[in-house]
């Protein structure tokens, strides 16, 4: 089926909605990231970044060909570059549509979801579906240096810039919080969430790049927005040889979201959960 990007106008988000049980791809509604990209100078076919987003999914289920149900952990990566990210609450009634609708077996399961959340996002999306006591979920640490325990003065909670500073020293290094909170740009809801810094270049000052992060608790906008926020801010004042910034986001709805930028040639650690997750 055809998709049509749209605005959040008509999005599923913030609205009373049925829950279906019968297979619906039509559920699925895609944003276009140029909108909210434009103001940080991100052009579309130019992106500064390579990336991911990386979302789990704890509420999928279907009926085996005899009516049994089956259930499962999807995991789903879209590029960075697909044209569109999808809506998460549109996301959820989409996956719900499988409840009640037969499959017969779980590889038409896959090539099902590939293909429609294909369609949504513009670009190739990878699936996978997990044992839901599978290894790979087990909770983990962050790698590096925690931030949280600096004790500074804080009276400012929207993002600015002016806080990441650097000096002359070139390091190499992981810094890490979990004091991340942003909030939808849609219902208001506050959206939860640890973030990795992984960075070579002029050494950053660690009190002002907490204040920074700390910025984005009353700031509106998607997960995957408020990585790439970071990665262009960080970039711009710090200017790092090499960077990446990976968020993970606590579950909500069943659907965690944990997108990651980096510079060509990084990539996150992976796989990597958090016990909010």
């Amino acid at each position: 089926m055809a998709y049509r990007p749209d605005t959040l106008e008509n999005a599923p988000l913030g609205r009373d909605a049925a829950y279906p049980e019968h297979y619906d791809a039509g559920l699925l509604y895609p944003i276009p990231r140029a909108a909210n990209r434009a103001p940080l100078g991100i052009e579309e076919g130019k992106l500064p970044f390579v990336g991911e987003d990386e979302w789990h999914a704890f509420e999928v289920s279907w009926l085996n060909g005899r009516g049994k149900p089956i259930v499962a952990v999807a995991r789903f990566r879209l590029p960075a570059e697909s044209p569109n990210l999808i809506e998460s609450k549109s996301w959820k009634l989409y996956l719900n549509s499988f409840n009640q609708t037969r499959f017969a077996d779980q590889d038409a399961v896959q090539s099902t979801l590939t293909r429609d959340l294909a369609n949504a996002a513009g670009a190739t999306v990878s699936v996978e579906l997990l044992a839901v006591d599978d290894a790979e979920l087990t909770p983990q640490s962050l790698p590096g240096e925690c931030l949280d325990d600096l004790d500074i003065d804080v009276s400012n909670y929207t993002p600015s810039a002016t806080f990441l500073v650097a000096g002359e020293e070139v390091v190499e290094e992981s810094l890490y919080s979990h004091l991340l909170k942003s909030n939808c740009p849609v219902t208001g809801q506050p959206d939860w969430g640890s973030v990795l810094i992984r960075y070579k270049g002029p050494k950053i000052d660690r009190e002002g790049l907490l204040r920074y992060l700390i910025g984005y608790r009353q700031h509106q906008d998607f997960h995957e927005h408020c990585v790439e926020h970071i990665f262009t801010d960080l970039m711009q004042q710090v200017k790092p040889e090499e960077l990446l910034v990976l968020a993970r986001y606590v579950r909500r709805g069943g659907l965690d979201i944990s997108p990651w930028r980096a510079t060509p040639g990084l990539t996150p650690p992976s796989p990597l959960r958090l016990a909010r997750q």
